[in-house]
C-alpha cells in the first residue's frame, strides 16, 4: 500500500504446516501444508479483505498473527517489532493490542458470564479497569455497538440473545480495549444477509473512530469490496492477487480471482462479463515446482505452470498477481 512506511502488522514469508492424524490401518501421511511462504502487510486504519474458499489457509493467517499457533517459519511484525518472541509484558501488551473477532459468537462467548461481565473481563485482566468508571465504559461500548439501550443487555448471557447482537457483543468486548488492530474471522458467515450488512457498517464505524486496522477474512469476495481497502486473494496457502479492492474486482488478473467473482450471486449481469471457461476437472497433481492453481485452471500450460511456482509480480502501480500469463 502507498504511504505506508511501516504496517501494523506485517507478516514475511510464513510457513505452517500440520500433520496429518494416523488412520487405523497406518502411520500419518505427508504433513499438509496450511500456508506457504505467505507475506501480507496491513497499514494503519486500513482494512484488508483476505479472500479464499474453505480450507485456503484464511483463518490459520487469522490465528498466527494473534498468536493463538506459531508458524513453522518466517516473521510476523507489530509496528516493526517481532512478535514471536514476546515474554512477560510485552507479549501481555500485544495481547490487549491485537484482539480477534471469531467466526461463532456463540462458542467465543462464554455461556456462564453475563453480557456486562464479557465486555468488562478484558479490562479487569489488563488492569486498566476504573471502578468508578467501568460500568460507564461498559455501557458505551456496548451502545456503540449497537445493542441499546445498554443497560438491557448488562444482565443477559449470551443464550438469550440472537446471532446477531452475540456478534456485536463480540466486537464490544474487542473494542473496549481500543486495539491497533483487529482480525475479524468471518464474523457474519453464521448471519443473514440484512444483518451481516448492519455488522459491516459497524465495523466501518469502529475503523473511523479507533483507527484500527483490521484483517477481514472472507470466502465473499462482494462482502469484501464492500468493506476492504484492499484485497489479497489466497489459494491452498498462497497468495494469488492482490491489490486495491475496486481493483482486483474490475480488473482481475488471476484466473482463481476470477473463479471466486464468478461464484458470487449477482455478480456479472451479462454473459459477457462471467469467467468461467477458465475452470477445467481437476488435473492429476504433479510434484515438485508448480503453479499452486494449475491442476484447476484452463489456462495452464504445462511447460511453464507445472514446472515452476510463479511469483506475485506487478502489473499495475500496486496491483500484484501471481501467474505467468497476467
Amino acid at each position: 500500500m502507498e504511504n505506508c512506511p511501516l504496517p501494523v502488522i506485517e507478516l514475511t514469508a510464513i510457513t505452517k504446516r500440520y500433520r496429518s492424524k494416523a488412520s487405523l490401518f497406518g502411520r500419518a501421511g505427508k504433513p499438509i501444508v496450511a500456508l506457504q511462504e505467505l507475506s501480507l502487510e496491513v497499514c494503519a486504519g486500513e482494512i484488508v479483505g483476505l479472500v479464499g474458499e474453505s480450507g485456503s489457509g484464511k483463518s490459520t493467517t487469522g490465528r498466527l498473527i494473534v498468536k493463538l499457533e506459531e508458524p513453522d517459519t518466517g516473521l510476523i511484525q507489530l509496528n516493526g517489532a517481532d512478535t514471536l518472541k514476546l515474554k512477560g509484558k510485552p507479549l501481555a501488551d500485544f495481547r490487549r493490542t491485537v484482539q480477534m473477532i471469531f467466526q461463532d459468537p456463540y462458542q467465543s462467548l462464554n455461556p456462564h458470564l453475563s453480557i456486562y461481565d464479557t465486555v468488562a473481563e478484558p479490562l479487569i485482566i489488563h488492569g486498566l479497569s476504573d471502578p468508578a468508571k467501568l460500568d460507564q465504559e461498559v455501557c458505551e461500548t456496548l451502545g456503540f455497538a449497537g445493542l441499546t439501550p445498554p443497560e438491557e443487555f448488562l444482565n443477559r448471557y449470551p443464550h438469550q440473545l440472537s446471532g446477531g447482537q452475540r456478534q456485536r457483543v463480540a466486537i464490544a468486548r474487542a473494542m473496549i480495549l481500543k486495539p491497533a488492530f483487529i482480525v475479524a474471522d468471518e464474523p457474519t458467515s453464521m448471519l443473514d444477509a440484512s444483518i451481516s450488512f448492519q455488522i459491516f457498517n459497524l465495523l466501518l464505524e469502529v475503523r473511523r473512530k479507533m483507527d484500527v486496522a483490521i484483517l477481514f477474512i472472507t470466502h465473499s469476495i462482494s462482502a469484501a469490496r464492500y468493506l476492504c481497502d484492499r484485497i489479497a486473494v489466497i489459494y491452498r496457502g498462497h497468495l494469488m492477487e492482490t491489490g486495491p479492492a475496486d481493483r482486483v474486482i474490475d480488473n482481475p488478473l488471476h484466473p482463481y480471482t476470477k473463479a471466486l467473482i464468478d461464484a458470487q450471486p449477482g455478480f456479472g449481469e451479462t454473459t459477457a462479463q462471467r469467467y468461467d471457461t477458465l475452470l477445467t476437472a481437476e488435473r492429476d497433481p504433479v510434484s515438485g515446482e508448480h503453479c499452486p492453481f494449475y491442476s484447476r485452471c484452463s489456462l495452464a500450460v504445462k511447460e511453464t505452470c507445472a514446472a515452476s511456482a510463479p511469483l506475485l509480480k506487478h502489473a499495475e502501480s500496486d496491483h500484484l498477481a501471481a501467474c505467468f500469463y497476467v
